[in-house]
Order: C-alpha cells, then sequence, then structure tokens
C-alpha cells in the first residue's frame, strides 16, 4: 500500500513539472509567433508583390503608376473602411502582444514558486487574451475582406492563427492542472484523515 502511494506521488510530480514545461513553452511560442507577426511582419497580413494590406498598412496595385500604392484615411474613407473600427482592431492586437512578456514573466515566477492558486490567474489571462486577439482580428478582417482572398494571406496571418491556438492549449493546460490539483489535494486530504483514525 506504502509502494503504490510512493508511486502515485512519484507520477503526480512527473506529472506536475511536464505541464509546467509545457506551459512555459506554449507561452513563449506565443510571444514568439506574436512579435513576428506584429514586429518582424509589422502587422501585414497580407504581404504579396501586388498587395499589402495589415494594421498599419493598405496599399494595392496600382496599374496607372506601376506599382504599388498606399491609401491614406481619407481613401480608405471613402471606399468604406471604418478608421474607429480599424484603429480599435489595432489597439486589441497590440494590447495583446504588450500583455504578452509580463504574462510570461508571470507563469515563470509561478512554476518556481509552485503557487498552484496562480494557475487560475493564468487561465484568467490567457482566455483574456484569447478574447482581445479574435477580436482585433475579426474586426480587422470585416473591414478588410472585400480585397483579401484566402489564399491572399502570409506568414503574418498565418503566425496570428498559430497564436490563437497556442492559447486555447494554454488554456486547456491550466484548466487540466486545476483539476488534477484539486483532484491530489483531495486525495491528500482522505489519506490524512485515514491515518488519524488508524492512529485512534
Amino acid at each position: 500500500m506504502v509502494a503504490k502511494k510512493h508511486v502515485g506521488i512519484r507520477m503526480g510530480l512527473l506529472q506536475e513539472r511536464c505541464t509546467k514545461n509545457l506551459l512555459d513553452m506554449l507561452t513563449v511560442g506565443t510571444l514568439a509567433l506574436m512579435s513576428y507577426a506584429l514586429l518582424y511582419e509589422a502587422g501585414n497580413l497580407v504581404k504579396l508583390p501586388d498587395k499589402c494590406i495589415g494594421f498599419y498598412n493598405f496599399c494595392l496595385w496600382n496599374d496607372t503608376a506601376g506599382e504599388l500604392q498606399c491609401l491614406d484615411n481619407t481613401h480608405l474613407e471613402a471606399i468604406g473602411i471604418s478608421l474607429p473600427e480599424m484603429a480599435l482592431a489595432r489597439l486589441c492586437v497590440y494590447t495583446c502582444l504588450v500583455i504578452t512578456p509580463f504574462h510570461l514573466l508571470y507563469v515563470l515566477t509561478v512554476n518556481c514558486t509552485g503557487q498552484r492558486e496562480g494557475w487560475k490567474t493564468i487561465r484568467i489571462i490567457s482566455l483574456i487574451k484569447l478574447i482581445i486577439l479574435s477580436g482585433g482580428l475579426g474586426m480587422f478582417l470585416l473591414q478588410t475582406s472585400r480585397w483579401i482572398h484566402p489564399s491572399d494571406f502570409t506568414g503574418g496571418f498565418l503566425a496570428l492563427l498559430g497564436t490563437q491556438a497556442l492559447l486555447l492549449l494554454q488554456i486547456l493546460t491550466a484548466t487540466v492542472y486545476l483539476s488534477w490539483a484539486k483532484h491530489t489535494h483531495m486525495c491528500q486530504s482522505h489519506s490524512t484523515e485515514e491515518a488519524l483514525l488508524t492512529k485512534i
């Protein structure tokens, strides 16, 4: 019986360590993908020779000039793009990028200190980031869908899709860990009660 308990404890510690390492990798991957899409690609989700559309650029091919022509705010409003919605989309997406490094530091701190309660906060932050990112990306696509075909999307867009997938995995990982921690705590409490009753 004692041997089984020791094996269970070892397996639990191994599962806890693997879960923590997985969350670290997912958070680092999220930061890497967002940095690539929003910094390296400068927020451009479509980057083709005849078209460049992103959170800061809206350039279309001008046959007369024989080159890409980037539209200013006046021209964007003239073709039916809402500047406030584009600004809000940009704010949402880049806010998510700003939060991510601090979230990574918090994840590392929680894993080092072993604070199980911190995993609830990690899950909440990941959910908020997913909502903000999805909302910003959705608003952007609604405004620009007339000029973008699905085959036009390049690395920046794919990186943001990957970011959403990693955020979902972070939420799932935190949920699994909290469920495991709750079960472990209940088992430990039950074992303690049994030990006390045995002594009595």
